[in-house]
């Protein structure tokens, strides 16, 4: 028997998505007809359609196909394959109707089958966000860290919380593992079904990162958010974006009556600055500014590391004494904690639950240390990849000697890679240029944009740094670890949670926790030897 939930009506049957498959979709299956999703647009009464897919691949019994132009192909050349998996319909421009002459489906004609491809998704799916409360995090850094943030600090209050992001899908804070994550924020049809599955499994507020690359195309359109927040712009995504001004445009369009109700934003980043002014002009939207210590309604009145490495904080939120203990370290990731209380205050959260709860965020590949054990410098792992998440993270660690390991990813705006290099000269001692996902390019030719950013830092600057060329990334691991003394730092930047590399069109199990234990235990035996013997002894 199945109980009907906020937003379900005319079921007819129960699915359940397979361990393994690319995407999560609802149990429950809807049936709506073409009519009511296209009214005048659609020619014929029926089929009746149960889901909806871009990708051909994924098609199940019962979808709208979806087929858009893209850089290589159009979705149309696919429509046999779609059908052949049971597609009932198509959604597409008039480009993919010539494409897809003679195929035995309906066939919807749109102008611009992207835009409107969000709104039918969550019309399939029942409206899920409308029975869910939504949090959106954007900014070029910190939106996993605030995500997993905000998500404990809920938990803690009791709230039944998904969180959709960069590191994956969690639900109830258990990792939905069967779905890879290819992109920070899944497409609009692939959103629209995950949500109705986390509504279905009792979640009541959901937790997301939301990229520049999805406010662009669309992706949380039909998604009215409760609070959203603004973490800072950097330099990045500029492959995508034609310059960094449309970077800002692409985040700061999220902050409009119709996306949020809600805005959080940090204002020790000039462009949270910016973002506060137009806000000020929109109707409608509630405002918190965030600040580590300065004029903003969240501050921080104090904050003190402690040897164990966690860090007290002392804030006030809009008159609101509230303490709590952090393990992250870093300034930044105080910021990060203030503004997942923000964003609670703003849903009606618990705020003293859930300042309790942030001590016990754990973030993959997020200032992530990596336990060694004794005589061993400290490690840590970091997804830092760009100028300024290179700085925050080495400036994290303390004042210690710091070698960092670091590389900047192919295919992706070259022109970053110099600045990469420049700002890990400055606040390293030792910078260890090294490949990230190289994809298609020259790792070498790679590796020579940052290390000449480097030495141009070092020489204009009088630095003391020590620039190495450090090969392929295990062996700059490796090398790192063998330059490091027990106190140093070694800070290993750019790929984070990623549990593989991408060189040359193959993705390879990599994964820089493994790697750095790994090379350690190659370069101290003795050590592995010794804790082995006394696992073993009675």
């Amino acid at each position: 028997m199945v109980q009907k939930g906020p937003g379900v009506d005319n079921v007819t049957s129960v699915s359940f998505a397979p361990r393994g498959a690319a995407v999560i979709r609802p149990r429950t299956r809807h049936q709506i007809g073409l009519a009511e999703l296209f009214g005048d647009r659609a020619a014929v009464s029926g089929p009746v359609v149960s889901g909806i897919s871009i990708d051909s691949r994924l098609v199940r019994p019962g979808d709208l196909y979806v087929a858009l132009s893209g850089a290589h192909h159009h979705g149309a050349e696919f429509v046999q394959q779609a059908a052949q998996a049971g597609a009932v319909a198509i959604l597409t421009d008039t480009a993919g109707v010539q494409i897809a002459n003679g195929v035995q489906l309906p066939v919807i004609v749109v102008d611009h089958p992207r835009q409107a491809m969000a709104g039918v998704a969550a019309t399939i799916y029942g409206r899920p966000a409308d029975a869910l409360t939504m949090c959106a995090v954007t900014g070029t850094n910190g939106k996993t860290t605030t995500t997993f943030l905000l998500e404990a600090g809920l938990r803690m209050g009791g709230v039944c919380t998904g969180l959709v992001g960069t590191v994956g899908f969690r639900l109830g804070g258990v990792a939905l593992d069967w779905v890879p994550a290819t992109m920070t924020t899944p497409e609009s049809t692939d959103l629209q079904g995950l949500l109705a599955f986390l509504l279905e499994e009792g979640a009541r507020t959901v937790v997301m990162e939301v990229s520049s690359h999805a406010l662009v195309l669309g992706r949380t359109d039909a998604i009215t958010f409760d609070v959203a927040a603004f973490t800072n712009l950097g330099r990045d995504h500029l492959d995508f974006h034609s310059d960094v001004e449309s970077y800002f445009e692409a985040k700061a369009s999220l902050f409009t009556p119709e996306r949020t109700r809600h805005a959080v934003i940090n204002v020790d980043d000039p462009r949270g600055r910016e973002l506060v002014q137009r806000i000020g002009r929109h109707s409608g939207i509630g405002l918190t500014t965030v600040s580590l210590d300065g004029d903003a309604a969240c501050r921080a009145l104090a904050y003190q590391a402690g040897l164990d490495g966690r860090t007290t904080v002392r804030a006030d939120l809009r008159g609101r004494i509230v303490e709590f203990s952090l393990g992250l370290p870093g300034d930044f990731n105080i910021r990060n904690a203030l503004t997942a209380l923000a964003m609670v205050d703003a849903i009606g959260g618990d705020l003293a639950r859930a300042a309790a709860g942030l001590g016990q965020a754990n973030v993959s590949g997020r200032m992530q240390r990596v336990e060694l054990g004794s005589g061993a410098p400290l490690v840590y792992v970091d997804f830092a990849h760009t100028p300024q998440a290179i700085a925050a993270a080495l400036d994290a660690v303390g004042n210690r000697r710091r070698i960092v390991v670091v590389g900047c990813g192919g295919d992706r705006d070259p022109q970053k890679r110099e600045p990469m290099g420049e700002s890990a000269a400055r606040h390293a001692d030792v910078v260890i240029a090294t490949d990230d996902n190289p994809r298609s390019e020259d790792p070498a030719a790679i590796r020579a944009q940052l290390l000449s950013g480097a030495r141009a830092a070092v020489r204009r600057e009088g630095l003391d740094t020590e620039v190495i060329d450090g090969g392929d990334r295990r062996a700059a691991i490796n090398l790192a670890l063998r330059l490091a003394a027990a106190g140093d730092v070694v800070a290993i930047l750019g790929k984070g949670h990623e549990a593989g590399q991408e060189i040359g069109g193959t993705v390879r199990p990599f994964s820089d926790p493994l790697v750095a234990a790994e090379e350690w235990a190659v370069l101290h035996p003795e050590l592995v030897l010794r804790a082995g013997q006394q696992d073993s002894m009675p």
